[in-house]
């Protein structure tokens, strides 16, 4: 697949997922296990029929190289979803996970030794910051319209718990990237099979949901007590909660194979780029959806993730070259 195809597929895909979980966690905020759980279980299906031929392919890749990237996959989708339960905000929630570009860099220079050019530092850093800058205000206003509830049911209390979210992210952070490096190291020793990678990624860590069976229980009783709602076409009426978490699914499987599919194209930074930028549209769309403030600060965010975009991908030199071939 060309590379421009799976770069529409994470935009189209990966922006209509993170509307679906919002709608979802708006109404539930701790319906973080359900959702994961839900995604895994489809996308390992799907994989069992189309990937595996009912799994009697064998992998490419030996299950015990896999055993490693499953591990720090299922963690990383478990750590942000739940993290949602401690008082993160949809928008403090994309700061964290938009920051996998500077800890994807920062972990490559450790652990693969690698250098980059000064520009793409500045680049990175820029981008970085917008979308801070942009997610940081949108955290203060929804913080603000909380205050004086948090003052009269223990503000203290809900800080530490905050605090206890933020850790949650910061370590699902890393691990991200972590994730991203050696998928890429991997790759790099057996060739890039996205499409099997993306089934073993969901199909060997369900085991590990029987211990949340509980709380997903609790919210699927939950989403059946949810008002109905028409689906178009079809004039059937369904839980609302229930159709939500179906579109979140789909458009989780658009999303992911996009990715995916763009790890075998790009190298581990361009793709943390990729993903970033769509984070910030992500954002974008957000605000303006669900009526978060648009300030001046926001506007800035948005110069300096647009910026920096094309100062990594040397805009200028690009333009430069095409001209000259134009010319030969």
């Amino acid at each position: 697949m060309h590379p421009a195809a799976a770069i529409g597929l994470v935009f189209a895909g990966c922006c209509s997922n993170v509307f679906f979980l919002e709608l979802l966690v708006t109404e539930h905020p701790g319906a973080g296990n359900i959702v994961t759980f839900a995604q895994f279980l489809v996308i390992a299906v799907d994989g069992f029929f189309f990937t595996t031929n009912f799994c009697r392919k064998k992998p490419v890749i030996p299950i015990s190289k896999y055993a490693m990237m499953v591990t720090m996959f299922f963690t990383v989708s478990v750590v942000n979803n739940y993290a949602l339960n401690f008082h993160i905000p949809m928008p403090l929630h994309m700061i964290f996970r938009a920051g996998s570009l500077i800890a994807n860099m920062m972990l490559g220079i450790i652990l693969l030794k690698k250098s980059y050019k000064p520009a793409k530092y500045v680049a990175v850093l820029m981008i970085t910051a917008g979308i801070f800058t942009c997610t940081y205000m949108s955290a203060q206003s929804m913080g603000a319209e909380k205050e004086d509830v948090d003052a009269e049911d223990g503000g203290i209390v809900q800080f530490l718990w905050w605090l206890l979210g933020i850790a949650m992210l910061t370590f699902a952070l890393f691990m991200s990237a972590r994730m991203g490096i050696y998928q890429e190291v991997l790759y790099s020793q057996y060739g890039k099979h996205p499409k099997e990678a993306l089934f073993y990624n969901h199909a060997l860590p369900l085991p590990a949901f029987l211990p949340l069976a509980g709380d997903i229980y609790r919210h699927a009783v939950l989403f059946s007590q949810s008002e109905p709602i028409m689906i178009p076409l079809l004039e059937v009426g369904i839980p609302k909660m229930w159709f939500f978490l179906l579109m979140n699914c789909i458009t989780q499987y658009v999303c992911i194979r996009g990715v995916f599919i763009l790890t075998t194209e790009c190298a581990s930074l361009t793709v943390t780029l990729i993903i970033t930028l769509r984070k910030f549209v992500s954002l974008i769309l957000s605000i303006f959806y669900f009526q978060n403030p648009f300030t001046v600060y926001h506007w800035f965010g948005t110069s300096l993730v647009f910026g920096g975009t094309l100062l990594f991908v040397d805009i200028y030199n690009m333009i430069k070259q095409n001209l000259t071939k134009k010319k030969d």
